[in-house]
This record gives C-alpha cells, sequence and structure tokens, in this order.
C-alpha cells in the first residue's frame, strides 16, 4: 500500500525523481502538476481521469509540485480523492509543511524529509553525467578541483550540474577544446555572484534568525558573525535583524548588562541612518558586544511570571493609598491617604505594600547571578528585611 505522502526538502534533491520512481515501480498511472500555474480546475480534470477507488485500489499517482504555493481552497479540492483512495497524492515543497499545508490534508499524508545531497553523492552525479551525457562523452574532463563547484551547488544537483555545464562551455570557450580542466579559480569566475541560498520568506529565514540568536545567547560571537552572513549575503532585511538584537538585548541580558539595550538600539538607528553597505559593520559590532556581554533572562522571567499571576487572580483592586485622588468624592473615600512619598525617608525609601493585598510578598523578579544584578540582589534583599521582616 503507497500512502499520500509529503516530500519536504530544498531544491534540487530528486523530489520529482523520486515521485516518478515510485509510480513507475509500483505501475501506477502518474499525473504531475505544477501549483505554480495550475489550478483547482486542473487538479479535478486529473481526479476525473485517475479512476481507482478503495483503499487497495491501484489509483494513480498525483504529483504536485511547490504544492506549498497551493491556496487553502486548492488544498480542500484534493481532500475527497485522498480520504477515498481516488488518487495517492505526492506532494512536492521546499517549504515547512506543518505551516504551508492544511492541517486536514497534512493529516492523510506521511511527512518524508529529504536532505540536502552530500559530497559523495555530488561527485557521483558528476561522474555520471560525464559518462553517460552524449555530448560530454566526446570531451576530455579533468576534475582537478571540485571544492568550489561543491559549494556552489549548495546541495543541488540541479545547480551543480548547470554550474558544471557553464564550466565546460566557458573553458571551450577559452580555447580549451580537446581537454578541459574544472578547478576552483574557473568555477569562481563563472559563477560571480553565488549567493548562498537564503529564502527571506520561508523556514530558512526563520532558521537562521534562530541560530544567530541562540548564538548571541550562548555567547559565541564567531557564530553570530557567521550566521549575521549569511543574512547578509542573502539580502535580508538589517532592520529585522537590527529588531531582533533589540530583543534580545532585553531578553538574555538585560539587566546583567543595561548598555546592551542601549547598543541594540543605536545600532538599530543608526543602520536606518548610514544604510547599505556600511550598515553590516554595525550589526556585527552590536552582534560581537552582545554576544560577549553577561546574560540574564530576569527581566523575561518576571513579566512571565506576573502576567500567569494576573491571568489567574484577576482585576485585583489597586490599594486606597496608591490610588490617585483628583477629586473632592476621592478624597473622601480615603484615595491616596496613607500613600508616603519614597523621597522622604532614608535613603529614598519607606516600607511600605505596592501589591494588591492578596498578593503582598510576592516577588517576581529574582535578580540573575551576575556581578551587576547581585548589587540589586543585596539591594532588595535589604529593602525586604525593612518591609517584610525576616519573613
Amino acid at each position: 500500500m503507497l500512502p499520500s505522502m509529503m516530500l519536504w526538502g530544498p531544491p534540487g534533491v530528486g523530489k520529482t525523481t523520486l515521485a516518478r520512481l515510485i509510480a513507475q515501480d509500483l505501475k501506477r498511472p502518474f499525473h504531475a502538476l505544477s501549483a505554480i500555474n495550475s489550478g483547482v480546475k486542473d487538479v479535478r480534470e486529473v481526479i476525473e481521469q485517475a479512476g481507482g477507488t478503495g483503499l487497495f485500489s491501484r489509483s494513480a499517482v498525483l504529483f504536485i509540485d511547490e504544492i506549498h504555493r497551493f491556496s487553502k481552497a486548492q488544498q480542500d479540492s484534493l481532500l475527497g480523492a485522498v480520504e477515498k483512495g481516488t488518487i495517492t497524492l505526492i506532494g512536492a515543497t521546499t517549504e515547512n509543511p506543518s505551516f504551508e499545508v492544511i492541517p486536514a490534508l497534512l493529516s492523510r499524508c506521511q511527512v518524508y524529509v529529504l536532505q540536502p545531497l552530500a559530497v559523495e553523492q555530488l561527485l557521483a552525479l558528476l561522474e555520471r553525467a560525464m559518462s553517460t551525457d552524449k555530448v560530454l562523452q566526446g570531451i576530455s574532463i579533468d576534475l582537478q578541483e571540485t571544492d568550489a563547484l561543491l559549494r556552489a551547488s549548495g546541495g543541488d544537483a540541479r545547480r551543480l550540474l548547470n554550474t558544471f555545464e557553464l564550466c565546460v562551455l566557458s573553458a571551450g570557450e577559452q580555447g580549451q577544446r580537446d581537454r578541459v580542466v574544472i578547478h576552483n579559480a574557473l568555477v569562481k569566475e563563472v559563477v560571480q555572484n553565488n549567493t548562498a541560498r537564503y529564502d527571506k520568506q520561508g523556514e530558512q529565514h526563520y532558521d537562521i534568525i534562530s541560530a544567530f540568536i541562540k548564538s548571541m545567547r550562548g555567547s559565541d560571537p564567531n557564530a553570530a558573525v557567521y550566521w549575521l552572513a549569511r543574512m547578509v549575503e542573502g539580502g535580508e532585511d538589517p532592520l529585522f535583524i537590527a529588531r531582533r538584537m533589540v530583543i534580545l538585548a532585553s531578553e538574555d541580558i538585560g539587566n546583567a548588562n543595561p548598555n546592551a539595550l542601549l547598543m541594540a538600539t543605536t545600532t538599530m538607528q543608526a543602520v536606518q541612518m548610514i544604510g547599505w553597505p556600511e550598515g553590516r559593520i554595525i550589526l556585527s559590532q552590536c552582534a560581537i558586544y552582545l554576544a560577549c556581554s553577561p546574560k540574564s533572562n530576569a527581566s523575561y522571567l518576571a513579566i512571565g511570571a506576573a502576567q500567569q499571576v494576573v491571568k489567574t487572580t484577576g482585576d485585583l483592586p489597586v490599594p486606597l493609598a496608591l490610588r490617585n485622588a483628583p477629586t473632592r468624592l476621592m478624597k473622601e473615600l480615603d484615595y491616596g491617604k496613607e500613600y508616603q512619598y519614597s523621597h522622604d525617608g532614608a535613603g529614598n525609601f519607606i516600607a511600605q505594600e505596592f501589591l494588591p493585598e492578596a498578593l503582598s510578598g510576592t516577588a517576581f523578579y529574582k535578580p540573575g547571578d551576575n556581578a551587576k544584578e547581585r548589587e540589586y540582589s543585596a539591594l532588595l534583599q535589604r529593602l525586604w528585611k525593612e518591609k517584610y521582616g525576616n519573613a
């Protein structure tokens, strides 16, 4: 039994070829559509042609390339046929199916993840091309160096073969007709602007920014700069990068180094003023600074804990002492009556409660274990004893 499935992987790893081989091996009718130029009408026509019904029937295989480009309505049109077994769906996508395929359709499919081709597989493809392609068979090709060729492919077989073909043609134009020598310099000359694969709208966008943030959080400036370079080379929006560093400066560094937030905010403003490409230097400086900074997520944990208490306790009344009293009636109701102005006390502190009575003595903020917050901890412990005693 062949289940409906989603083949999820980067370009050029053989998703279409694999689908054809599956249908061929099982001797199933094979229909192929591209989500780029097909619609509901095309899907319905294939379903009408498919015929067979039932779980164990020899139903036709419907292959849909770039299925993530189908709208919800287009994906809905497949549900009935997949459910009845009229067709066996094989969808190919470069995007995460969890985000791009409707849950009802995804639940009826197995998801198989295809990885970029390994070096050994790419080299085998080159050898096969040279031995089976009629044009290449007539040329003596010497693969002296393959590093640049493999880097240019990015694990994409289609890109590898296209680049290889361009290199062979270029060598021929340069007078190497009887014997073509492929080396790194030739590949770099042919692929003058080989931008690393980076989809600003797809999953890789989120994966790489995640790796960037985690590298800074993990105090690794080298990894942070590498992932930054991947985004810079991929054409990522510089302000998107800067905004994420502002968030990290507060979430992961916080009061362990209050200057981190100032640095990140200034970076975002500077990138706006300076523009590109010099803005990448400012982003790099900030990323290195944040990675090397002491870390604390105490502020992040504090607001999370406070929000959870608000959700569970509801709208607790503001203590009368803390309420503003702009009218006579409010004063008569003792609004603000027992409030004491903190600056009138020694050290600008007077022991009084600022939380609702039901939450008296609750500590949301727990200073982190770093030099700056250890100072805060000592201060807060002293003030706590003045306010609550030794409780």
